[in-house]
């Protein structure tokens, strides 16, 4: 029984080293395959942990994170969308602004103007940005 305790600890682990790396490095090109390598794992055995153990794949955990950043550099800086795109770790703005939409439920564009006129406090929006799961 001892055994199969250890074995599960080590796979939070690293599972969590893949996880910090997210959130350390969320504007870097991760994908799975270099993810999978940080947690030392082939890349569906990292897939299939990182959703039991998380809640949602490695992919709409990196992509929760960007949007996260996104959203705090809407609110705090006058920085152009296109360039928030890049700088938290997007390709393209169509992409960036469905995924923004996707997961906030409004275009960056009107984020931003509703949280200027609003001045939303951080906790509200880590309270809209959690998992529905």
């Amino acid at each position: 029984m001892g055994g199969v305790s250890r074995a599960a600890e080590e796979s939070n682990r690293r599972m969590l080293r893949a996880r910090d790396a997210m959130d350390r490095s969320y504007a870097q090109p991760l994908d799975v395959p270099a993810l999978a390598r940080i947690a030392h794992v082939s890349q569906a055995h990292f897939t299939r942990t990182f959703r039991a153990a998380f809640g949602e794949t490695p992919h709409r955990y990196l992509q929760r994170r960007r949007i996260e950043r996104a959203m705090f550099l809407l609110r705090e800086t006058d920085r152009s969308v296109t360039d928030i795109c890049f700088a938290v770790g997007f390709n393209s703005p169509a992409t960036f602004s469905r995924t923004f939409h996707g997961i906030v439920g409004r275009s960056p564009r009107t984020y931003r103007k509703e949280a200027v006129t609003l001045g939303v406090p951080t906790c509200f929006t880590m309270a809209w940005m959690r998992p529905n799961s």
